[in-house]
């Protein structure tokens, strides 16, 4: 039943860490675009967007245990997680261009229902995806180290998917509400075809067919009977709650907050790409330089304690970008986003290496490989989190006086501008810092319960 502690090819790694390509796609479209489509270029009141927007994201939770205990019992030629994967990318895609393809006739309410029901169905097909891939994280190797490098590909890939949410279809759309829709036509195919292209890339690499034969009470129960994994789970869903938060603030800034003086040798740029889609490439470029530098720091100074600099490094970030707005210096706030991409990289990769790690207990000790119902519980917290930030987003605007569009840009108060500040720097800097408290208590615990490469 156990998968060996081999080493996998750079093919298989690489070809493993091509799906989270097409996965975060949809992830920076649910945290970046969705409640900015709805408010700045559907006129739909912000209070109203930021409940549509939690609400399907609070469906999409109830989907990942039964999505995750399904693919456990599945029984295929092709093994438990791949039928999942095929069909939830098609869904996915689809989901995604209606989601963008509101008819231009309706009204406020047909706009909600609409969009409400193509998010919900692309959330569907995102579950489907998602729970399933995060499992073979677990059954493809045992290897602490192999894992860490595979989640080293896994983000590389991750920072192009936030690439090309963040800054290819925000340029597109070109900010119009008819862009949106024809940058999904364009995107939808690359999403697809990563899922695919990975599934094939690992074809060969170990992985368990034999479908489990827990009950699905049983099974639950014995995930969260592996505390430290549900301590980690709940840790990650904090830290998540504050990058949602930026996310989910950032197109409102790139359009209220940071311009461009025109003076800086990155303003033909930030012209042609437009602010948003610039700051997310600075972004993905530091995520994308900074992947080696945190597999080598989790080897050098454990998985946990190189987390744990990385939040801390974050948080001093954060507040350097709050005291730099709002700015029409180009240049300085690209920097800044450049090293916010290296400092994100801890918290996107270094988590992940520690919760298959986590798994393995559970392997251990009961026999059976759940991988599946693992994978859903640890989405859930990032999920939690993903669904309640763009509501507590969208709150905060509403009391201080926010006003919607729908032509991409409206006269804002000044107490409304100065909400939007804090949102997106001071409130995520307190939500890490209490997440690096709790780090050190996981840190503690994990060695009292039980001795594991953390």
């Amino acid at each position: 039943m156990q998968t060996d502690k081999q080493t996998l090819s750079l093919g298989q790694k690489a070809g493993w860490g091509l799906a989270d390509m097409g996965v975060v796609v949809f992830v920076i479209v649910k945290q970046l675009l969705v409640l900015s489509f709805l408010t700045n270029y559907l006129n739909v009141p912000v209070g109203i967007a930021g409940l549509l927007t939690t609400s399907v994201l609070i469906f999409d939770i109830i989907t990942d245990p039964i999505v995750g205990y399904l693919s456990d019992r599945t029984n295929s030629r092709w093994g438990r997680r791949v039928p999942w994967m095929v069909i939830g990318a098609v869904i996915l895609s689809g989901g995604i261009i209606g989601l963008f393809g509101v008819p231009q006739s309706f009204s406020i309410f047909g706009t909600v229902i609409w969009v409400g029901s193509f998010f919900a169905l692309a959330t569907v097909g995102f579950t489907m995806v998602a729970i399933p891939y995060g499992a073979t994280a677990g059954e493809m190797t045992q290897d602490p180290k192999e894992r860490s490098s595979m989640m080293g590909f896994r983000m590389a890939f991750a920072s192009l998917g936030i690439l090309i949410g963040g800054a290819v279809i925000p340029q597109l759309a070109g900010g119009t509400k008819e862009g949106h829709f024809t940058a999904a036509i364009y995107v939808a195919p690359i999403i697809i075809l990563s899922i695919w292209g990975s599934l094939w890339a690992t074809r060969q690499a170990p992985r368990i067919l034999s479908p489990s034969a827990q009950g699905f009470i049983s099974t639950w129960l014995l995930v969260f009977k592996n505390k430290p994994f549900v301590i980690l789970v709940c840790l990650y869903g904090i830290m998540t709650l504050a990058i949602a938060l930026i996310t989910a603030g950032l197109p409102f800034a790139a359009i209220y907050l940071i311009f461009d003086n025109g003076n800086s040798f990155l303003s033909p740029a930030s012209s042609a790409l437009g602010i948003l889609s610039l700051l997310f490439a600075c972004f993905v470029l530091g995520s994308i330089l900074s992947q080696a530098f945190w597999v080598w720091m989790s080897n050098r100074l454990g998985k946990v304690s190189a987390l744990i600099f990385g939040l801390f490094i974050y948080i001093i970030l954060l507040i350097a970008i709050f005291l730099s707005l709002p700015s029409a210096e180009i240049m300085i706030i690209a920097m800044l986003f450049i090293i916010a991409g290296m400092t994100n990289g801890a918290y996107q990769q270094i988590p992940w290496a520690i919760y298959p790690d986590l798994m393995d207990i559970t392997r251990d000790e009961s026999g059976d490989a759940i991988e599946g119902a693992f994978s859903a519980i640890w989405l859930f917290g990032q999920k939690v989190a993903n669904a309640i930030a763009p509501l507590i987003l969208s709150l905060i605007l509403a009391v201080f006086g926010w006003r919607e569009s729908s032509d991409g840009f409206t006269d804002q108060i000044p107490e409304a501008l100065r909400a939007l500040q804090n949102s997106i720097t001071i409130l995520p800097a307190f939500i890490l810092a209490l997440a690096i408290v709790g780090l050190f208590y996981f840190s503690k615990y994990l060695r009292n319960y039980r001795p594991i490469e953390c």
